[in-house]
């Protein structure tokens, strides 16, 4: 970081390379808070921390403190060119799993013995996408949804993504097909009413029941903007559907069913913030914390909790809710359900497991000019137990999204929640 620029490297045991670069944004805040923006619209934070040489980096719409330390100098490696061979692209795609993957033994992955299996089968003349093949195989038995590969060069234009099986992808075509299923079905003919630019939809149900529809936590405008924009545009969704004749009185909600089945994820925080429309009390959400070791597998950073504070001068909405979930409720759509578990008021889940790939992604370069990313980061309850691999599971267990159910027309886990919350409330 100097003369008003923050460069990135990406660094391993075996490589070094420059990453990306954002320039300052403004003068420092009164706090020493220098801003920076990439060329994507992305913002980085820079604050300065107490302890003589560190700093905090915080990525604008995510959750957590990177601990910068300043070093003598760069290592040596970062001033030589990277050898793009496909044996050389190969050891720095491992090297960089071994480094920093968190979840080698939760999801039964023997690292070295994929390494030892896979590298004989590259040599100088592996084409580009045998290449591809050879680390997308590698790679697949992780089973992580947020896994991935993507090349987009002269030579080749693929991407492969992690998947646990028995799962769908939630895809647009996933996203019409439910919605028209809701909305023709359970919503009997009454379209929703969309918020967010497409994201969020809801509708009255009888019985005094609310229903909402999330389906990513990302691209609420239309024209960027950044996460300042992206929470203006959700508070002015939620101002109208939590409004203070649903949250208290005579014509409140006697149950709010949110529909968190089909969600590709996004921003964290935004997450935290419609959980803060639903309660009253202060209550933690999760812990985070980071692989942060390159030769042990068991040392993290400190954890660093997030909590759901209410949300002030706002309705909020303190009753019954049934949460839907499903495997194509994916990263953000998971941590969300996540920062319900421990809502004072309780929430019951409804449906199946989530899809399990809770971390941000940690993104990086290969080589010869490829990006993949990899989870490096547990999400924690508070007896520390972590849901990365299998998911948040229901309380109770219904079909969602099936052949079956579309073939017979039927919305098990809508019509559960349904039921359950038409019943009468202590």
């Amino acid at each position: 970081m100097e003369h008003g620029t923050l460069r990135t490297y990406e660094t391993t045991g075996i490589s070094c390379a420059k990453a990306g670069s954002a320039q300052q944004v403004g003068a420092p805040g009164p706090d020493g808070t220098i801003r920076f923006e990439d060329a994507n619209g992305i913002g980085f934070l820079v604050r300065p921390t107490a302890r003589p040489g560190h700093a905090s980096l915080r990525v604008e719409g995510s959750l957590g403190d990177k601990d910068m330390r300043r070093v003598r100098a760069l290592p040596p490696r970062c001033g030589r060119p990277s050898a793009t061979d496909p044996l050389s692209t190969f050891d720095v795609f491992w090297q960089t799993f071994r480094e920093n993957y968190a979840f080698f033994a939760t999801r039964g992955v023997d690292w070295d013995a994929a390494r030892a299996k896979y590298r004989p089968l590259i040599n100088a003349a592996t084409t580009d996408d045998q290449l591809f093949d050879i680390l997308s195989a590698m790679a697949d038995p992780l089973h992580d949804g947020h896994v991935g590969l993507h090349a987009d060069t002269p030579t080749i234009n693929r991407t492969y993504g992690g998947l646990r099986p028995g799962t769908l992808s939630p895809t647009k075509e996933l996203d019409a097909k439910t919605k028209a299923l809701i909305e023709r079905r359970d919503l009997g003919g009454v379209p929703l009413r969309m918020f967010a630019n497409g994201a969020i939809g809801y509708a009255d149900l009888p019985g005094g029941l609310g229903y909402i529809r999330i389906t990513r936590f990302a691209d609420y405008t239309a024209d960027g903007g950044g996460h300042a924009a992206e929470a203006a545009e959700l508070d002015r969704a939620l101002d109208a559907i939590i409004t203070s004749a649903h949250a208290s009185g005579p014509t409140a909600w006697r149950g709010l069913i949110v529909d968190d089945r089909f969600n590709t994820g996004g921003a964290d925080p935004l997450g935290l913030q419609i959980a803060a429309r639903l309660t009253d009390r202060s209550y933690v959400a999760y812990a985070k914390r980071t692989r942060n070791d390159p030769d042990d597998l068991d040392a993290y950073t400190r954890p660093q909790p997030f909590r759901v504070d209410p949300a002030a001068s706002v309705p909020r909405y303190t009753g019954p809710i049934a949460l839907l979930t499903g495997g194509s409720t994916v990263s953000a759509g998971e941590t969300f359900a996540h920062a319900l578990i421990n809502r004072p008021t309780g929430t019951i889940r409804i449906g199946e497991n989530t899809q399990g790939c809770f971390s941000d992604r940690l993104i990086r370069n290969l080589p010869n000019g490829w990006l993949f990313s990899l989870s490096n980061e547990q999400f924690l309850t508070r007896t520390g137990h972590f849901y990365e691999g299998p998911g948040i599971p229901p309380h109770i267990r219904t079909p969602v999204f099936t052949d079956d159910e579309f073939r017979d027309d039927r919305d098990s886990a809508f019509d559960r929640a349904r039921e359950l919350l038409s019943r009468p409330h202590p």
